[in-house]
């Protein structure tokens, strides 16, 4: 029997790599979360850092890293891994080398918008949620959050039909 390599994950350029982390996300985000494709790939796509990890040949996962939001600050997402590497600790490697460029890059900061049933695996990882109007948990603001619910990590909000809560590590 002939097992498949070990994932490698790159930092990926040009329209062979979008395209591998396109084909990922679509899976993922249209096909099995029924994500409109209208708004799937937007003009953040252009100015991302875009990682994708790829047994061999296949695209097995991806994310995404903004690094012009805000000073200091890294805007994590489109984390997607396909349904057979999943459980396999992929998820937490593209999210480490996504800390790891960040820091490289001089960020102190990166912040993500989780999908609810996901942020259990980015609290593991050492993120916490926020609010980006009221602030952090602990911080005189978050327990009076008005926004959208309480939420188990904090206040949710919708995106693409699927619930978010806000989050942050610093680095």
């Amino acid at each position: 029997m002939v097992m498949a390599p070990e994932p490698e994950i790159v930092l990926v350029e040009g329209a062979e790599g979008l395209g591998d982390a396109f084909e990922v996300r679509f899976e993922v985000f249209v096909g099995e979360q029924g994500v409109p494709e209208e708004i799937e790939v937007d003009d953040l796509d252009d100015v991302a850092d875009h990682f994708v990890a790829r047994s061999g040949d296949v695209p097995l996962g991806t994310v995404r890293l903004l690094t012009r939001v805000r000073e200091g600050v890294g805007v994590l997402g489109r984390l997607a891994v396909r349904e057979p590497a999943r459980g396999t600790g992929l998820g937490a490697a593209l999210v480490r080398a996504v800390e790891d460029h960040a820091r490289a890059r001089g960020l102190s900061a990166i912040e993500l918008h989780a999908q609810t049933h996901a942020a259990g695996f980015y609290a593991r990882l050492g993120y916490t949620a926020f609010c980006p109007v009221h602030g952090r948990p602990g911080e005189a603001g978050f327990s009076k959050c008005p926004c959208t619910g309480p939420g188990e990590y904090g206040p949710e909000e919708m995106e693409a039909g699927i619930p978010h809560v806000w989050m942050r590590r610093e680095l």
